[in-house]
């Protein structure tokens, strides 16, 4: 009976004998590491190169009609990959070794797998990979919304499996965990996750199933819709309260060079400008006062501007519902008031704000600064 196993280490033996300092480790990772394979199992293994010939031995063959990929991943890619930053984390978590040129090798790799369950423990950090997968998601929702009347269900088919893998990935990050096993053999994982958005099993059942183009556009848009929202639910669960004399420290003297803008911009009657800056600025000082009050940032996906609550609530000027084109004065005066009561805001609150009337209260400052 042929034996995968055989091939790699005819493999190996030849690393050993041609190139053993050019190859840091070798390993497997898939269905022949899980125990689950079958007999068109192919083998998933590949290796780290220790040096630019070490790239070389890359080859990909077929051998008794099983393939074979042995492909490399730079110690910069492990790092990635240990880090969240790729979808394949089992590789290097769930991996065997067959190869390893020295212990030093050996050790930098177990970090990485100890970098792997370190993550698992770092929540928010997590969220925020998860929030990355999901804008990339909208991206696909983007192409599917421009298809129109078209009916051609593998066009459909290609975005909404690009939608579910984004989707997926990210609500594994929200369990703080990754995918053990490919497409189609992960699903009792996923649906064992105790973090799920609502009607996943439905939703995934629709997509994946559905001959209608119409279906599979609404069933990932709710899909999509519904993981934000367990997204926006568990970064609350993250927020720790407010705190403003560290997390606002040095924004006010940052944000008023862009005060001044909008100002100025006023003056010379320059809309153009003053339309960009004035939603900007108003945005921003939003997203600060959000995450003073949080310890967390506000997510794109969420298009309501709640995160703009905080802001409203002070009784801070709506500088973009202010904006008029015929005429900037209005602005003009809502920014100096915004800038005065800002600045109170943020002395009540406890942050330092580093500001001198003149040239020489600033050289007084100097003499004592560290």
């Amino acid at each position: 009976m042929f034996n995968v196993f055989e091939v790699a280490d005819s493999l190996v033996n030849h690393i050993k004998s041609k190139c053993p300092d050019d190859i840091a480790l070798i390993g497997y990772y898939g269905s022949r590491a899980q125990g689950t394979a079958t007999i068109r199992s192919d083998l998933d293994f590949f290796f780290i190169p220790a040096t630019t010939a070490g790239f070389r031995q890359s080859i990909q063959f077929v051998v008794n009609n099983i393939s074979f990929d042995f492909w490399p991943i730079s110690w910069e890619r492990a790092e990635r990959i240990a880090a969240f930053e790729e979808l394949n984390v089992s590789i290097i978590a769930d991996c065997k070794l067959l190869y390893v040129r020295s212990e030093g090798d050996r050790n930098r790799f177990f970090k990485l797998r100890q970098k792997i369950t370190d993550m698992t423990h770092q929540g928010m950090e997590l969220i925020n990979k998860a929030e990355s997968q999901l804008r990339d998601a909208y991206i696909h929702l983007y192409n599917m919304s421009q298809f129109g009347d078209s009916m051609d269900i593998t066009i459909y088919r290609h975005e909404a499996q690009e939608i579910l893998i984004n989707v997926l990935y990210s609500i594994s990050l929200i369990n703080r965990t990754y995918f053990t096993k490919g497409w189609g053999k992960n699903t009792e994982q996923i649906m064992n996750f105790p973090l799920k958005p609502e009607n996943l099993e439905q939703l995934m059942e629709k997509i994946t199933r559905s001959s209608s183009c119409v279906e599979i556009r609404v069933a990932c848009e709710q899909l999509t819709k519904n993981t934000v929202d367990l997204l926006l639910q568990q970064k609350e669960a993250y927020s720790d309260g407010p705190s403003y004399p560290v997390r606002m420290k040095g924004f006010y003297e940052e944000i008023k060079g862009i005060l001044d803008k909008v100002l100025t911009a006023s003056e010379m009657n320059d809309y153009n400008s003053a339309y960009f800056w004035a939603i900007g600025v108003q945005s921003e000082i939003s997203r600060f006062l959000y995450f003073a009050e949080k310890g967390h940032w506000p997510t794109s996906l969420d298009s309501s501007l709640d995160y703009q609550n905080v802001y409203k609530k002070l009784g801070f000027p709506d500088l973009i519902a202010i904006l008029d084109a015929r005429d900037l004065s209005h602005l003009f005066e809502a920014v100096k008031r915004l800038d005065s009561l800002f600045v109170n805001h943020l002395r009540n609150q406890g942050v330092e704000i580093i500001l001198f009337k003149n040239t020489e209260e600033f050289n007084e400052f100097l003499k004592t600064f560290k």
